[in-house]
């Protein structure tokens, strides 16, 4: 799924207006050994079970690129463990486009949250058990960052977006995620001007283009329309400062920050 010595990742941006554009942000443990305190969105690690040919009869939207669709249930997964929303529908109401499940239809499943997350209970099984399939239809990729060379651990990471099923609510788990806010992109950027807020560099520039955006809709729109550039910053040195780089047809508001304070 991902580059020799890499960990395959995914993440994703759940949106919503309230009214106005709001994204769905969790804090890292301060235990963690990445980014630990960090605001960042939902997301983590890609596991064997994500990648079950089983999924092709349990996901609306299962297309012919199995490493894109195990990214997806893999972002979906780590959402839910992490933040309680569940990008499903109910198995009997299924197909492209239908509505969300509602607060009350993943009640059941969601008390097994800690058991998925732990490994204890397969996240396959149980949506089976619950009688829920998955809306991979409802993510839209976004992003696709690669961590620097040379950096001790190394991530191969795929950021998507998604409209947040309107009757559920975010809770986060209190393990990995110790908080869960729905926050608007400027204030979150504000709140890590000021040092309020850790947020680090791909995280930075990823809501400052679902800035870009009025709405939940238009953020979704906008990422259909580009292309998906994949970035892999690199490091480099000018008059004695590391500098981080990226491509300049990544289509960021920056393309070269000084290291120093930027965690890649």
């Amino acid at each position: 799924m991902s580059a020799p010595n890499m960990m395959a990742a995914a993440t994703i941006l759940l949106v919503r207006d309230a009214p106005g554009l709001e994204v769905l942000m969790v804090e890292r443990h301060h235990q963690i050994d990445f980014a630990s305190g960090a605001l960042v969105f939902p997301g983590g690690k890609a596991s064997a079970g994500d990648s079950d040919p089983r999924w092709i009869d349990h996901c609306d939207g299962h297309d012919s690129d199995p490493v894109q669709c195990a990214l997806k249930i893999c972002a979906v997964r780590e959402a839910f463990e992490e933040s309680g929303v569940l990008l499903a529908r109910p198995a009997r109401e299924r197909g492209v486009g239908a509505p969300f499940a509602t607060a009350a239809q993943i009640l059941d499943i969601g008390l097994l949250r800690a058991a998925i997350d732990k490994g204890e209970a397969p996240f396959l099984d149980a949506l089976i058990e619950h009688g829920l399939v998955l809306a991979l239809d409802a993510l839209t990729s976004f992003a696709h960052w690669i961590t620097p060379e040379g950096m001790p651990k190394r991530f191969d990471t795929w950021f998507y977006i998604a409209e947040t099923p309107p009757e559920q609510a975010a809770a986060c788990d209190g393990r990995e995620a110790v908080d869960a806010v729905w926050i608007p992109p400027e204030e979150a950027l504000k709140a890590a001007r000021e040092g309020r807020r850790t947020i680090i560099f791909p995280t930075r520039l990823n809501i400052e283009k679902l800035a870009e955006s009025r709405g939940a809709h238009a953020a979704i729109e906008a990422a259909r329309a580009r292309s998906v550039v994949t970035v892999l910053p690199k490091i480099v040195q000018e008059n004695g400062e590391m500098i981080l780089t990226i491509p300049v047809e990544a289509g960021y508001s920056v393309t070269r920050e000084p290291l120093e304070g930027n965690r890649p």
